[in-house]
């Protein structure tokens, strides 16, 4: 009798169990033909509201295979629009939802992603009302349709407003402010008005930078092969899986017959040599720099450049009338006035293991015949083991040894060896001709202490790769440039004032190698920013990602993009 009282007890909490279970998932309907048309709203508005308190609880997910990227405003929404559907009325499209699947079709043109905004779950939803008579009966068809396209809409929105490289936690969908000011007033906006582009379009960023690029996308789109082909890490640590790729991506280049298998060196060289001839590189038979780079420059991966370097241009308010811009990756500087490039320059910038930051300043103060005081990161990696070698290394590059009070430091006197991270003197190079900085330097705050200058080294300035520097940013037309600054001071000047230099000044101090300090009354806005494609007069100029910066971008934001 005690173990049949047992098993109903056992029994009946497993039954318990099981029903806490069922009731704990809710769940949504499947199929509800309306037959009147004119009840189909009122039908969709109901499951709207189930809908959305089923996606609460499974992480915004309305079916097994569409999740809405922005549950929270969608459901913001929908609950500030009594759970109303938009997009259609009694089994018919609204003319808004049309523009709403021709923008997310030509998506691209924005540099966003068809796929972000379920462009082929929507299509097949499309397709079956307008095919499929039962479908178009049926209350969840259109319920799921409404959804999707409200939360397109909103993540749209979102992605031209500030991008995709913005974490959850700081991203205006976290904002109730903008949430109540800006997203939802919009969606409205867009439905009253039946006005769709011309909304996306005024979220998005005014700056040149990205008006131009923008403007470039649609021819760029037109002929871009979507294939996405293998990409190859570089530089690699992994020898075999960098192998592994460069077969894969020789196979897919038509190089490497699609029957082979990765092979011994000799012949992965001899496959290197027919691709670097078939594209004009130098034929050496080793997979560098130059030629992965070649063989990773496919449309798709361009296409992801372009998304970053939009973001990323999203993270600017509008430029300044007069600004001066130095992109790493293209190693130019370009000085706009009134949205016109009135001076372009080569620059040199920093090594990738001494990397230039990217960094928004301003120019304060010009030099002329600077004296170079070496950064503590210079003397601690190349100085201070040549003085352990030889203390007269210091005299035969020009340098002097000086403490803090400006006293001169003989380095015959000092014990090299004890010094492991660092010296507690400056180590200072002259002005002249032969000084590291050239005659001439440009400061502006920066807490990496770099600045602009002119070069010793001006042969450096033919070289296409121009990553060579400790992180500062050498300068091929720093004449030019300080005329510029000059001309602009002298203008900014209050009526009657006259500033104390000009380029006459400048021109004399040179001569006469005097060492000068200007201080620069119109400070110059500068961004030293990282930008590897960007549109030129005819087309979109790409450049080699020499800090790796936007394949980490790429690999956390955009590696599972598809198109």
């Amino acid at each position: 009798m005690l173990n049949k009282f047992k098993f109903i007890n056992i029994l009946c909490l497993s039954l318990a169990v099981v029903l806490f279970a069922c009731n704990s998932h809710k769940t949504i309907k499947q199929k509800e033909i309306v037959k009147a048309p004119e009840k189909m709203d009122e039908q969709v508005s109901d499951n709207i509201k189930s809908v959305l308190d089923y996606a609460a609880s499974s992480g915004g997910k309305i079916n097994d295979s569409v999740q809405l990227s922005q549950f929270n405003l969608v459901n913001n929404f929908y609950t500030s629009n009594n759970f109303s559907g938009v997009w259609s009325k009694s089994e018919k499209w609204n003319s808004i939802a049309d523009s709403m699947f021709d923008f997310i079709k030509n998506s691209m043109t924005y540099g966003l992603y068809p796929e972000d905004y379920h462009f082929s779950a929507l299509q097949k939803i499309r397709s079956k009302i307008e095919n499929d008579s039962l479908a178009r009966m049926d209350a969840v068809v259109w319920t799921k349709a409404d959804l999707m396209l409200t939360d397109a809409f909103m993540n749209t929105l979102k992605d031209l407003k500030e991008g995709r490289m913005v974490d959850d936690s700081a991203s205006i969908v976290s904002d109730k402010k903008y949430i109540d000011s800006f997203f939802i007033p919009k969606i409205k906006k867009a439905i009253t008005s039946n006005t769709l582009t011309s909304i996306f379009e005024n979220a998005e960023p005014k700056n040149i930078y990205y008006t131009s690029l923008k403007e470039k996308l649609p021819d760029f789109v037109k002929n871009m092969d979507t294939t996405k082909y293998t990409y190859i890490n570089f530089p690699y640590s992994d020898t075999v899986k960098f192998y592994t790729q460069l077969h894969e991506r020789l196979v897919q280049s038509g190089i490497t017959p699609v029957s082979a298998i990765a092979s011994d060196s000799v012949s992965v060289s001899n496959e290197v040599k027919k691709y670097q001839a078939k594209h004009n590189l130098k034929i050496d038979g080793k997979p560098g720099q130059e030629t992965i780079y070649r063989l990773n420059s496919y449309d798709f991966e361009k296409f992801r450049r372009i998304a970053v370097t939009l973001d990323r241009y999203k993270e600017f308010p509008e430029f300044p009338e007069k600004f001066l811009m130095v992109n790493i990756p293209s190693f130019a500087l370009k000085v706009w006035d009134n949205d016109t490039v009135v001076l372009t320059s080569k620059v040199i910038v920093g090594k990738p293991s001494t990397p230039t930051p990217v960094l928004q300043s301003a120019i304060s103060n010009m030099v002329t015949y600077p004296n170079w005081t070496i950064p503590e990161s210079i003397i601690k990696k190349d100085i201070l083991p040549a003085l352990k070698v030889d203390p007269g290394y210091l005299a035969s590059k020009g340098f002097s040894l000086v403490d803090y009070h400006g006293q001169l430091v003989d380095p015959y006197s000092v014990k090299w060896s004890k010094y492991k991270k660092g010296i507690p003197w400056k180590v200072v190079q002259g002005s002249g001709d032969d000084n590291a900085l050239g005659i001439f330097k440009f400061n502006f705050s920066n807490p990496y202490s770099v600045y602009l200058h002119d070069t010793n080294q001006r042969y450096l300035f033919a070289n296409s790769d121009r990553a060579l520097s400790h992180g500062c940013v050498r300068v091929q037309k720093w004449e030019e440039l300080a005329f510029f600054i000059t001309k602009n001071d002298s203008l900014a000047a209050p009526k009657g004032h006259k500033i104390s230099y000009n380029a006459d000044s400048i021109k004399t101090w040179i001569a006469n190698e005097d060492r000068k300090s200007i201080m620069v009354k119109k400070k110059l806005p500068l961004y030293i920013e990282y930008f590897t494609c960007e549109a030129t007069k005819n087309k979109i100029a790409f450049y080699k990602d020499i800090y790796n910066k936007d394949q980490e971008l790429e690999q956390k934001y955009f590696a599972d993009k598809v198109l």
